[in-house]
């Protein structure tokens, strides 16, 4: 069988993304271009594929065998595996979630540790504080993400700040009330999201009762 008609994995697809994602810091695309290779990414089914989106991009590493008239190779990071889509934290550790294509959620009754960290690509995520057992009064959210969608969601009396996300070609919002911690939550997102969205904000229910006592 030709090189370039294997079957791509998900992992090789996050890899040539991040390629993408450095054209794009180099001046070499547009966020238009990016978006429209993206779209290619994500839907690409062999290596031949993939090549397509990276052939013009000077500088930019490719395997010989997938495309004539280069000479240069880039590591294709290996596969996942059967590794457990939400690790469970140690005793104090971080509770490490990590996404490829794929759908994260935390509701209902969850331990919360003091520390969460976001590995996300391409994915939509969930977390739930409305239910959950929590181990601290101040809990640590730190994204490294692209292309996902972040809700958060907070008990009525909960506060959060997100000043310290780092936003490209994205958004991150907060309907939740800022500040300095008060009351038995206080939430803090910090880190980097590429071509993604995070959104924290109370349940509807809450938001509702609110809009009609006009809080």
């Amino acid at each position: 069988m030709d090189p370039k008609d294997l079957r791509v994995s998900d992992a090789e697809r996050e890899h040539v993304g991040g390629l993408l994602q450095r054209a794009v810091g180099q001046g070499m695309l547009s966020l238009g271009e990016f978006t429209e290779r993206m779209d290619t990414v994500l839907a690409a089914k062999t290596r031949g594929d993939l090549n397509q989106v990276l052939i013009d991009l000077p500088g930019i590493q490719m395997r010989p065998e997938y495309l004539p008239q280069t000479t240069a190779a880039f590591p294709v990071q290996p596969q996942a595996g059967s590794a457990p889509a939400y690790p469970a934290a140690g005793p104090g550790g971080p509770l490490v979630l990590k996404g490829r294509l794929s759908s994260l959620t935390r509701k209902g009754r969850w331990d919360v540790p003091s520390v969460i960290r976001l590995d996300t690509f391409a994915s939509s995520v969930t977390l739930d504080f409305t239910e959950a057992v929590m181990q601290t009064q101040v809990v640590r959210i730190e994204v490294n993400d692209s292309f996902s969608s972040i809700s958060i969601v907070l008990p009525a009396e909960a506060t959060a700040d997100i000043n310290g996300v780092e936003t490209v070609a994205s958004s991150a919002t907060t309907k939740v009330r800022g500040g300095a911690p008060f009351g038995p939550l206080h939430v803090v997102v910090v880190g980097k999201i590429f071509c993604g969205n995070v959104n924290v904000a109370h349940p509807f229910a809450t938001r509702l009762r609110k809009f009609i006592n006009g809080a």
